[in-house]
């Protein structure tokens, strides 16, 4: 008589139902250990997003050209405005500069201020030629007489000191041998301009040093 034989009728039913469930519990764990069962080992994101595939050296890769923020457009302003104005066109850059210390021909001797001419000497005529020869030179020549006033001791141009006769007088007296002076009292009140007394030292046109 074995094991079970011994034992009581409700036992041997007990014992086989173990016996049922450990030969259950067996095939499932074989089952299970062929089919790799088990805890799912399933690696779960990461809550951190990953970095960015790097470029060549280790470096960041450049992003692509849809990621890349477009660039900024600045509008230009106006050109600042020049100190100097425009030359007209056709218009040279440089301009000579005209003669007598930047003057023009003419004005630094005043040659618009009236001449007047007077004899006062014993030579018939000299005033007459006095004149032509101011005019020749390009002098304004307004009047030709005689002073019979007194005697004048040599041939003078007289002016009327701070105004543009003097600058014509000092011009005549350096152009025609004279001398140069403000008005005396006998002509100070005489027509405008500047009043040459020709006497008979009087040698015309650029006679001095000759």
């Amino acid at each position: 008589m074995n094991f079970f034989q011994g034992l009581s009728r409700p036992m041997r039913l007990a014992g086989v139902v173990l016996l049922v469930i450990a030969a259950g519990a067996a095939i499932v764990g074989i089952v299970t250990a062929v089919s790799g069962g088990g805890p799912s080992n399933t690696a779960q994101p990461s809550s951190s997003a990953a970095p960015p595939p790097s470029g060549p050296g280790g470096s960041a890769a450049p992003p692509t050209a849809s990621s890349a923020a477009p660039p900024t457009t600045t509008t230009a302003g106006p050109p600042p405005a020049t100190s100097q104005p425009a030359s007209p066109p056709g218009a040279s850059a440089t301009q000579p500069a005209p003669p007598n210390g930047g003057v023009p021909v003419g004005q630094a001797e005043a040659k618009w201020v009236p001449v007047r001419v007077y004899n006062n000497s014993t030579i018939k005529g000299l005033a007459a030629r006095a004149a032509d020869d101011l005019r020749a030179g390009g002098w304004n020549v307004a009047e030709v007489s005689n002073y019979p006033y007194g005697i004048i001791p040599t041939t003078t141009a007289y002016y009327t000191p701070g105004t543009d006769e003097e600058t014509a007088a000092r011009a005549i007296a350096a152009a025609y041998n004279m001398q140069a002076a403000p008005r005396f009292e006998g002509i100070q009140n005489a027509s405008p301009g500047v009043i040459v007394i020709v006497t008979n030292d009087y040698q015309g046109l650029h006679a001095k040093g000759s």
